[in-house]
Order: structure tokens, then sequence, then C-alpha cells
């Protein structure tokens, strides 16, 4: 009799085949090609049009800013109807749409309409691994994120690499259009995703449990970490990097080559670093080397005399990335039972978009007038913080679990 009870926990919740699966994950790499196709040649794309440092950080910033305000009622929205395609669509939509404004020439407005857009798209993002998770078992949920993760940084990487060599062969409107053309074939894909006309239910963002949430100090703590840990990518290789490059002489297709210097060690390491790292090394001895590693080859971005030290500075930053952040979204759930982990990882995503925005906002302000080296000094400063940070809180753990009060 205990039996049918364990089958079922055992079973998924929508029932999938291997084409079902196919077609998921097909949607997927698109919708990450289409946000990612045009990130690389954005800042030297606005930058040839004549527009400053502190413009390009305003639209770099609207990305982060947009999921700060979108993220969590979306999220909400989702689980109150129980329904995550239509979000998918959204996603989609929205995302090729913000590459339609992308190529609207004249006022740097666009561009900015443009980058708010793919902020909406990217909000979308929780309701495709809700309804993922839905396709495997309740004891298959880590593979499923595992998957997931490695479909995230794949459809990143294609995009990326895609992109400067699209606007050297062509122009910089050929990058948007491919970004077009990724997120229609995405959506009109996203029609076939299985989903049951009752939707996939979960437990549910709450904003009734949310006050108690956020007193959790783990919590606080790696939400303020991931804060720093995205304004240090979107100072770099999501922001100011590609035009560091430009300023070497790199072309639009050799920023191709830095995108995958990047992209390949963080991709690597992240798939190694809760699995074998954190466990032999400890979790925050793990985090606190990734920053460390990331202020020290942020702030080399700018002393990089040619295309190739550039490059190395990206793959160790790449790697110094790969270390914290897989860590870093596991610890914000991990304190908390099931039924608190969609709040918690709701609050947790919605606060690090404030790293997305406050990164290349304040690095376009301080780049307008000190130059491009004073906004990786800052990326470095925020990495150096971030390392502070977590070997206070690293000791404070260590004394509380001995029962030492300070």
């Amino acid at each position: 009799m205990q039996t049918q009870p364990a089958a079922a926990h055992n079973r998924p919740s929508i029932v999938t085949g291997r084409a079902d699966h196919l077609i998921f994950i097909a949607v997927t790499l698109l919708y990450w090609s289409t946000l990612y196709v045009y990130v690389p040649i954005l800042p030297p794309f606005m930058s040839e049009s004549g527009h400053s440092a502190m413009l390009i950080g305003i639209v770099l910033g609207s990305y982060g800013f947009t999921q700060m305000v979108v993220r969590f009622p979306l999220g909400l929205l989702s689980d109150k109807l129980h329904k995550r395609k239509p979000f998918l669509i959204l996603g989609l939509l929205s995302g090729a749409l913000s590459c339609l404004l992308f190529t609207i020439p004249g006022s740097w407005l666009w561009p900015l309409a443009g980058r708010i857009m793919s902020g909406v798209s990217a909000s979308a993002w929780v309701a495709f691994t809700v309804l993922y998770a839905a396709y495997f078992a309740t004891g298959e949920v880590t593979r499923a994120m595992s998957n997931i993760s490695f479909m995230t940084v794949a459809g990143q990487l294609f995009g990326m690499t895609l992109s400067g060599w699209l606007a050297g062969a062509y122009s910089w409107n050929a990058a948007f259009i491919a970004g077009i053309a990724f997120g229609v074939a995405g959506l009109v894909l996203a029609f076939a995703i299985k989903e049951p006309k009752e939707g996939v239910a979960r437990a549910p963002i709450s904003l009734t449990l949310l006050g108690e949430i956020v007193r959790e100090r783990t919590l606080a703590q790696v939400s303020t970490l991931s804060i720093l840990a995205h304004g240090i990518l979107f100072i770099t290789m999501f922001g100011f990097t590609p035009l560091q490059a430009t300023e070497l002489g790199a072309d639009k297709g050799e920023l191709t080559l830095i995108v995958i210097a990047f992209m390949v060690p963080h991709a690597l390491v992240s798939l190694i670093t809760g699995r074998y790292l954190a466990p032999r090394f400890g979790t925050w001895n793990v985090i606190a080397v990734g920053f460390g590693l990331s202020a020290l080859f942020t702030v080399a971005i700018p002393f990089s005399p040619s295309l190739g030290l550039l490059g190395l500075t990206q793959a160790f930053n790449g790697l110094a990335q790969g270390l914290h952040f897989p860590l870093l979204l596991g610890l914000a759930i991990q304190p908390f039972e099931p039924a608190k982990r969609a709040t918690a990882m709701g609050f947790y995503q919605a606060v690090y978009s404030t790293g997305m925005f406050a990164g290349p906002f304040l690095a376009g302000f301080i780049s307008d007038r000190f130059g491009l080296e004073g906004g990786f000094w800052l990326g470095g400063a925020i990495g150096l913080a971030a390392l502070l940070l977590t070997l206070w809180w690293k000791r404070a753990a260590r004394l509380q679990q001995h029962g030492i009060s300070r």
C-alpha cells in the first residue's frame, strides 16, 4: 500500500516524451540567444553612434532596473494563474521586440527602450524553470535545474559568439536582426510546448511569507553578495569590456574571441563548483576566492596592452565568477523548507537585479569623467568589498557554529 504514494511521488507533474523535451530545449536556447546575441556589440555600437559612456551605462543598467520592478510581480501572477506557458511566450515576444527597437536609428532612447524590453523578457525566466521542473519527478529536480542551467549558458554563449561575427561580416544591425529571428522562431515553437490546461502548481511566491523570509540572515548575506557579483559581471563582460577591446583595436569579429575567453571557463567551472570544489574546500572559501580573483582581474583589464592579455583577464574573470555564482544561488534557498523556497528565490532574483542596474550605471557615470579605467576600478573595488564581506560572514558563521557570541 505504501508503494503507490512513492510511485506517485516519483512521477513528473507533466508526463512528457522525448519530443517535448527537445522542443523545450530548442525554445530555451532560442530565448537566451535572443537576449544575448547583441550584448558584446551593444557598447561599441552605441559608442560609434556618438553616445557617451554615461548614456551607455544608463542603457545597460536599464536591463537590471526593469527586472527589479517586473520580475517579482510576474512571478506572483504566474503562481496565481498556475500558468507558465503564456509567460514563456511573453518572454520570447518581448525579446524579439527588444532587438527590433535597437534597429531604429537616431535617438539613444531607442536603445534604452530596447534594453528595457529585454529586461521584461528576462523577467519571464522563472516560468521556464518552473515548467521544466514539472517535466521531472520530484527526486530529479536537481538534474532538471542542472540541465536548464547548462541550456542557459549554451544559449548565451551561442548568441554572444555569433554577435561579433555577424557585426563584422555584415553590420551592427545584423546581430539585432538575428535576435529578432531567434525570438520569432522561439515564439512559434513555444506554442508547441507541453503544459496541461489546468497549468502547473507549485508552492507559490507568498507576500505573507516575505517578511519572515527576508529576516533570514543567510538570504540577506547571499543576496547582498549577489548584488555585488552581478555588478561586476555587468561592468565587465556584459558591460564595458567589449568597449575596452575595441579601444585596443579589436574588430567586430575579434570581439567573439573575447566572449569565448570569458564564457567557456565560466561555464566549465560552474559545472564543478558545487559538486567538487565546495565540498572539498568549503563553500565560503570558494566564494571568497572567486571574489578575490574577480577583483584582481577586473582591475587588470585597463592595464592590458594587447588583445591577447585582455583575453587572459577575461578567462580568469570567467573562471572566478563561475566559482561564486552557483554557490550563492544554492545558499539563497538552502535555509528554507520547500514551501518557502519559491518566495525566497523570487526575492533573491529580484534583489540581485539591483547589481545589473547599479553596476553599469555607476561605471558609466565614472567612465564618462575618468575614462574607461575608472569603471573597471569600480568593479575591482566592488569585488574587494564582496571578498571582505565574505570573510567576515564566514567567520561569523564559524563562531555561531561553535556557540561563541561576539
